[in-house]
């Protein structure tokens, strides 16, 4: 089980989560404000499906009214899917630590490159 509370940090602003839901191979950390949710979820059968889920909501000016304010939500996660066997969990944490530093080296440009749309 993961440590309670989390700590997820945005824009460099460190923000606590304490876990406000457990569940069968699940947990979820919620800010206060429900603004920040972290998600860690798995699923078992003929494949092993881990799921690490970062949803995140603001409220800012509607662009067609722009004296009123509407909520604005996004989601980022990674999904790590593996066969039941074949690979060791320090093989499978290989191809991870892959994938997130190809998407952070260099200040994120392969991370900008790809919300921006290049394939």
């Amino acid at each position: 089980m993961l440590a309670d509370p989390q700590t997820v940090t945005i824009n460099s602003v460190a923000n606590t989560l304490p876990r406000t839901a457990s569940g069968v191979n699940e947990g979820i950390f919620t800010k206060d404000d429900a603004n920040v949710k972290l998600t860690v979820k798995h699923t078992y059968g003929k494949r092993t499906r881990r799921v690490a889920r970062l949803d995140f909501r603001k409220i800012a000016a509607d662009p067609l009214i722009s004296a009123q304010n509407i909520v604005y939500s996004m989601a980022a996660y990674l999904v790590v899917d593996t066969p039941v066997t074949g690979f060791t969990v320090a093989e499978v944490k290989q191809i991870v630590d892959a994938l997130t530093l190809w998407l952070t080296t260099s200040t994120g440009a392969n991370t900008t490159k790809v919300l921006g749309g290049e394939s």
